[in-house]
This record gives structure tokens, sequence and C-alpha cells, in this order.
């Protein structure tokens, strides 16, 4: 497949290129376009052939379901089969457009490829330009999973996704690369408790702010029964094996600093995931850091590009200090155990 690819900037967004994407997802193709959180592959959420692509381009399990993405209130009315709730309201009211994805019993609209058969569909509103833009030419809801191949990485910026996806897809737009870096926050307000399903770019703490009580899932660790797109799958792996050392800050770093000479000794090339104030610790080490450990934010937004760092240097294994899980932390966390493998050595 030959792959057409535009780029776009803060000052110049290409209504022609954003005209042709839209045609294509009309027509049953595949674009990829950038959101505030990650670099999305979409197609015509409506179609169940348009989403049989999806999951071609990205080798991605079918009983994985994906996130259908809405420009308006119109389009969101037609793709759930249940009244606003006032909780629903509230969130939307807070947090849309933005990385929050809420749980919703689908209409009759939504084909059952898109939910992996269930009878819920989660539906957002991302807060990008480009990508809003996207969805209204197109006048159909776009469901889009992190463009990617499955259990890589998630795409944050332009090479990303040409590295991934080119050949693959009909349309890639391209823009800067994503502002949150991490996927949005999955809610299920179904019970009288609200459960975070999958932490993401809004945080725990804001969602609380508004709803009051708010509990995550049990299937955030591993051997649960996933209810959420990314729940149920080996996620954001880099191609090395990956261990996550947890415990005092200082013990952490002797820890890392032990295993990795041990590698080293071996002959293995040593990758080591560190924040700012550990980045010195690791004198001759493959040292990447994902800022300061008092910015979750900074590290949510460089974690999937440390990742894929860890790719091109070739490491043979690599070793992360776990940060705290509070605030956006805990999504950045939830992302480092998946690529781990739930592989964390505590101290």
């Amino acid at each position: 497949m030959k792959t057409k690819v535009y780029y776009f900037d803060d000052k110049n967004i290409n209504d022609e290129a954003l005209d042709e994407a839209a045609t294509v997802i009309r027509q049953g193709g595949t674009v990829i376009f950038p959101t505030e959180t990650v670099y999305g592959l979409g197609a015509n959420a409506l179609d169940e052939k348009s989403v049989s692509r999806i999951f071609e381009a990205k080798g991605r399990p079918s009983d994985n379901p994906l996130i259908v993405h809405i420009s308006n209130y119109d389009m969101l009315l037609y793709c759930i089969g249940e009244p606003l709730s006032e909780k629903a309201q509230k969130l939307m009211a807070f947090f849309w457009p933005g990385p929050l994805t809420i749980i919703f019993k689908k209409s009759k609209a939504i084909p059952g490829e898109v939910t992996a058969g269930l009878d819920t569909v989660a539906i957002r509103m991302p807060d990008d330009e480009i990508a809003l833009s996207l969805i209204e030419k197109s006048g159909v809801p776009i469901a889009a999973p992190s463009a990617n191949i499955s259990g890589k990485p998630s795409p944050t910026a332009p090479e990303h996704v040409i590295a991934d996806m080119d050949g693959k897809v009909d349309v890639i737009l391209c823009s800067r690369s994503t502002r949150v870096g991490v996927e949005s926050t999955v809610i299920d307000i179904s019970e009288d408790t609200p459960v975070v399903l999958r932490p993401g770019g809004v945080t725990l703490e804001e969602l609380s702010k508004v709803l009051g009580d708010v509990e995550t899932d049990k299937g955030l660790e591993p051997g649960s029964i996933p209810k959420s797109p990314g729940m149920k799958y080996t996620h954001y792996a880099p191609k090395a094996p990956m261990a996550i050392i947890r415990g005092d800050e200082a013990k952490v770093r002797v820890k890392i600093l032990e295993l990795a000479s041990k590698d080293r000794d071996r002959g293995l090339k040593v990758g080591i995931l560190t924040v700012d104030e550990g980045k010195d610790s690791y004198p001759g080490y493959s040292v990447i850091s994902i800022g300061s450990r008092r910015d979750s934010a900074e590290a949510a937004h460089n974690l999937f590009n440390a990742l894929r760092e860890f790719d091109k240097l070739a490491v043979d294994t690599i070793y992360a200090e776990a940060i705290s899980e509070e605030y956006l932390g805990l999504a950045v966390m939830n992302r480092m155990k998946k690529a781990a493998g739930f592989n964390i050595i505590e101290v």
C-alpha cells in the first residue's frame, strides 16, 4: 500500500490534506492523525469493514475494543444507547475536549467490531485542532487506537508513526509531538462509585475533585479480566526485556548498578531508564531520563519516546527506576509496568 504523508505546523492547517483524509475515512480507508495524547490510527467507526482495517494494520487482536473519537455532541448521542447521566455531563463539562474517555451503553449504530462484542462503547472528544477538524470533515465518528504496531510503545512523534505504519495505512497526518504523551484516561461511571479502567491524561485526583470518590479497577493488575481498551495484552514494550526497580531511592540505584554490572560482565548492553535526579548515577551505561522526579507531566510526555530510543540504541536489557504513582505518575507507572510485563523488583 502506498501511504500519503502530509505535514502540518502550528501556523499551517492544511485544509486540502484534511479534506482528502476525510474522504478516505468516508470511503472506508485508514488515516493516522495527531491528538493531544498519542497519534491515533482511525477509520469510520460506523462501518465494520473499515474498522477491520485498523486491526489488520496494527496486528491488533480483534477482542481488544477501540475508542470512538467524536467532534460534537450530536455524534455522541448517535453513538450511545442511553440518556446522558449527571456524572457524564459533569465529566464532559470539565474534561472535554481532552484526554478522558467515558464508557457508555452503545447504540445499534456502533458495530460489534469496535467494542469487541461488548454492549458498551468507549468515547472521547480529543483536544487537538487537526483531530477535531478531521472528524468534523469526515462527518462520522472515528474509531482509533494508538497508531503503533500492536505491543510496541505508543507513537508520540511523527517519526514514530512513519517507522511503524508507512505502507500499512492510506494517509498519515503528521504534526508536532503530542502534548500529553500517554493515552486518555478511561472511566466507567455505570456504578455508584466511578471506576478508572485505565489511568491516563486526566488524573485520579482531578476526577475526584469533580465526582467525589473514584476507584481504580482491579484489572489494572496482572491476571484480571479486562473491561477497557489497552488492558488485556502486553503493551508499550521495547524490544529488550525490562525490569522496574521500586523502593527507597538510594537502594534502587544500588540495586540497578548491581544488576547492570552483572549483565555487562556477560557482554550485554544495558539501558537504564531514570529521572534527571539520577541520570548521573550510572556512568558507562545507556542512560535515558524521562525528566524530573517532581514533574509527572514531563515523565508522561517523555516515556514512550524514551522506550523507543532504547530500541535505537539496541540495548539487550533495561532497568527502570519506579516513580511516584501520584497525579500523572499513575499513568506513567501503569505503562512502565506493562512494558516490563509486570517484572518488578522491590528493594
